[in-house]
């Protein structure tokens, strides 16, 4: 199949069209609209397909969630402050279990904070999606392309799940253009393939009941039980990374999403050097690649972790990690993409032979290895 050139928001949006997406609810906000643009635009032009633009994000998660109710493949996308004020909706459509994709193009923040790509949503979307106990499958594409492939399998991921999926790109991968790949299209689904538990009319069976609302409390530990063992597979199924040059790295980057492809720029230029570099990254987030990298930590001397935050996966590193080796960081904040020569840099650092005491005695100056705190205060 050839490739044709597309813009990252517009890709995944034609990609949810094509995986057989019917209802899209969304609002505008920069970096992702022109997402939600495609999908005005484009699904009128298909029979049973619904586009609606709300007056806020927090009707359009509800919107999702009614859409969800009846057994519709349905989605949202927004970006960072959007995605704050969805996050109670996307708990009560995880309390009912119910499948639904949200796309999140980052931005920098906290507050307003700006358009550009940033990474600081990742505790947003690993960590806290919502009140309760549960978590959402969170998929990092680092291309265009992935971004297509990763949207076109979510809506068959929530739907195995009953669970939402969350593709986390940033603004940078919404607004590049790259050759892209585009798959097949699906059909959307017939009445007969709608699943048992949707909310499709009453006529001729039972009332059926979809809710979040347990007042008793055995019976809302049943449902958090229910919950957990089914994450618990998803745990177990759905874990996803990418590594380059492992097998005798001395160093390891561990990097997602743009960092991701950035960091093997960096790691090219280390090999060509001489250096030992290798490249774990992280695609699903959560669950998180735990198990690979404690078993490449006790293979590695030391871990380079680079993000566009002030150190958020830093933290499921050190948990995953277990102190099998030393464990460093670099980030940059508020839209600032590191390059890969401020990365070299650290490697170079990282890789150079420690003082010995004779030279520290003479130099006054030692070997540092900055921790995440000091790296981002000695940029302030």
């Amino acid at each position: 199949m050839a490739k044709e050139l597309w813009k990252g928001n517009e890709a995944i949006a034609e990609a949810a069209l094509r995986a057989g997406v019917e209802a899209y609810f969304g609002y505008p906000i920069t970096p992702q609209t022109e997402l939600l643009e495609y999908m005005a635009r484009e699904m009128p032009k298909y029979p049973g397909r619904v586009f609606l633009q709300a007056e806020s994000e927090l009707a359009a998660v509800n919107m999702v969630y009614g859409a969800a109710c009846g057994g519709v493949r349905t989605m949202s996308s927004s970006s960072s402050p959007g995605i704050s004020l969805m996050s109670e909706g996307l708990s009560y459509i995880a309390g009912t279990e119910l499948p639904a994709v949200l796309v999140d193009i980052m931005r920098g923040g906290p507050g307003l904070g700006n358009i550009q790509p940033s990474q600081s949503d990742y505790f947003q979307m690993t960590k806290s999606l919502g009140h309760g106990d549960y978590h959402a499958l969170v998929l990092a594409p680092s291309t265009v392309q992935e971004a297509v492939d990763l949207t076109y399998e979510s809506f068959e991921l929530a739907e195995k799940y009953r669970t939402v999926v969350v593709i986390l790109a940033d603004g940078a991968i919404g607004q590049m253009m790259e050759p892209v790949e585009l798959p097949p299209w699906r059909e959307t689904l017939t009445e007969a393939q709608r699943p048992d538990w949707a909310l499709r009319g009453a006529k001729g069976r039972p009332h059926r009941t979809l809710t979040s609302l347990n007042l008793t409390p055995e019976g809302l530990e049943q449902t958090n039980l229910r919950l957990q063992a089914r994450l618990a597979t998803v745990q177990r199924n759905e874990v996803r990374w990418e590594e380059e040059m492992t097998e005798d790295a001395e160093l390891l980057l561990v990097a997602f999403g743009t960092m991701g492809r950035i960091c093997k720029t960096a790691l090219r230029a280390a090999r060509r050097k001489g250096q030992k570099v290798g490249l774990l990254r992280p695609i699903s987030l959560w669950p998180f690649p735990e198990q690979r990298l404690y078993e490449l930590a006790g293979k590695t001397q030391h871990i380079l972790v680079v993000e566009m935050n002030a150190g958020q996966m830093l933290l499921d590193v050190q948990a995953a990690v277990q102190g099998r080796a030393p464990i460093d960081f670099y980030g940059r904040m508020g839209g600032m993409i590191p390059l890969p020569d401020e990365i070299n840099e650290q490697i170079d650092r990282l890789m150079a032979p420690p003082i010995s005491q004779p030279e520290l005695n003479q130099s006054g100056n030692g070997y540092h290895r900055h921790a995440a705190a000091a790296a981002v205060a000695s940029r302030a």
